[in-house]
């Protein structure tokens, strides 16, 4: 049994520079990142068939990804996106996507068979980029299966990665993350995107509350450099420091924590484990330039 992870794959440009074809998406960053601990993934996303798509499946293929998933988009070619760092290695983006193949993926005539073999999988992961690109369609195919699969008790992780400009209001950002939320049984939410989508006055056990009242399972609440918040079962919400280290580069390090924790967890080790394997993982990403290592 394999995770399906569902999302939108980049060419990444680093203003730091650095040679060999670089990508990133936040849930490519995460797939790589469980295909490196050896874990079974297949990314469902679509490119074209230009040579820089070949290029690029065939480096999740050397990852380890199992790429059967990979649509390829006659007319379409990948997004771009730019990373700037200022002074604390906090990064911004910059994105040309807006005729990215994976805004269509759902559209491509082999995505039905993709949906039925995810909805046997051991996991399911997506994030709200996901949700954002997709189109109403895509959505509406993709929280139905997530929500066949919980009431079928199979695991869905989802991660409320917000980025404002991908949605025309906040009003709808905030109903789609809503209905993503309801439909998991794994939550993986950063704290700045829940502020943003439901106000600021939230702190981390608010967020984790409301998750599992929503009826997930496990909850993680990432809050960056102040580490994390767990809600797991009928337990109370329990607080894990991050340790300090030195930042090079933020991009990825959520993404990075989500693939340790879920490599882990879907291992059979304990939560607190599977946080300490996330937190170690997203640590390292942090040291070095570019959402994924080369």
């Amino acid at each position: 049994m394999k995770t399906f992870i569902f999302g939108e794959a980049m060419l990444e440009y680093h203003g730091h520079g650095g040679s060999g074809l670089r990508f990133g998406g936040d849930t490519l960053n995460t797939a790589v990142h469980m295909a490196r601990r050896g874990y079974h993934v297949a990314f469902v996303t679509a490119v074209g068939v230009d040579p820089i798509s070949d290029a690029l499946v065939a480096a999740w293929q050397a990852e380890g990804i199992d790429t059967a998933h990979v649509h390829r988009h006659p007319d379409r070619s990948p997004g771009i996106y730019a990373i700037h760092l200022d002074e604390r290695g906090e990064r911004s983006f910059l994105y040309w996507r807006d005729r990215s193949a994976a805004r269509e993926m759902f559209e491509m005539p082999g995505m039905e068979e993709s949906l039925n073999r995810a909805g046997e999988c051991e996991l399911v992961y997506f994030s709200l980029i996901t949700l954002a690109i997709i189109g109403d369609r895509g959505r509406e195919q993709l929280l139905n299966l997530a929500h066949q699969r919980k009431a079928a008790g199979l695991h869905v992780a989802y991660d409320s990665n917000f980025r404002p400009a991908l949605w025309p209001d906040l009003a709808l950002a905030r109903e789609v993350s809503t209905r993503a939320m309801h439909s998991a049984t794994i939550g993986l939410p950063t704290d700045v995107d829940e502020r943003q989508l439901h106000g600021a006055g939230q702190s981390e056990v608010d967020i984790a509350d409301r998750w599992h009242e929503a009826g997930c399972e496990e909850v993680v609440v990432k809050a960056g450099e102040r580490g994390c918040v767990l809600k797991s079962g009928s337990r109370p919400c329990r607080y894990y420091p991050a340790s300090c280290v030195e930042v090079v580069d933020s991009s990825g390090a959520g993404d990075a924590f989500n693939a340790g924790f879920l490599a882990s967890r879907l291992s059979g080790t304990s939560a607190s484990d599977a946080i300490a394997a996330g937190q170690a993982l997203a640590a390292e990403t942090i040291g070095h330039h570019g959402a994924i290592r080369l």
